[in-house]
């Protein structure tokens, strides 16, 4: 998969893509031209990810009872990273 074609992976499959190429990686045995290339390639989808992750995070919704039984919601507090 070209890395133009990046974006349009899920997050599951951006995630399970970098695993297998930390694993590569790790194991020492990808030649050192493979390997930088991977490398590009996981920080691309490290990017994805975390995007991705953020995305989601400001569509969730912080849901509450009032003392009167009431639900109401508001948006979820994002911790400053």
């Amino acid at each position: 998969m070209a890395d133009d074609n990046l974006a349009e992976l899920s997050f599951e499959d951006a995630l399970a893509q970098l695993e297998k190429i930390v694993q590569e990686l790790e194991s020492g045995r990808i030649k050192l031209d493979d390997a930088v290339s991977s490398y590009e390639k996981a920080i691309a989808l490290k990017k994805l990810c975390e995007e991705k992750l953020q995305a989601a995070q400001l569509k969730i919704e912080k849901i509450e009872i009032t003392p009167d039984n009431q639900v109401s919601s508001s948006e979820f507090p994002i911790p400053e990273v």
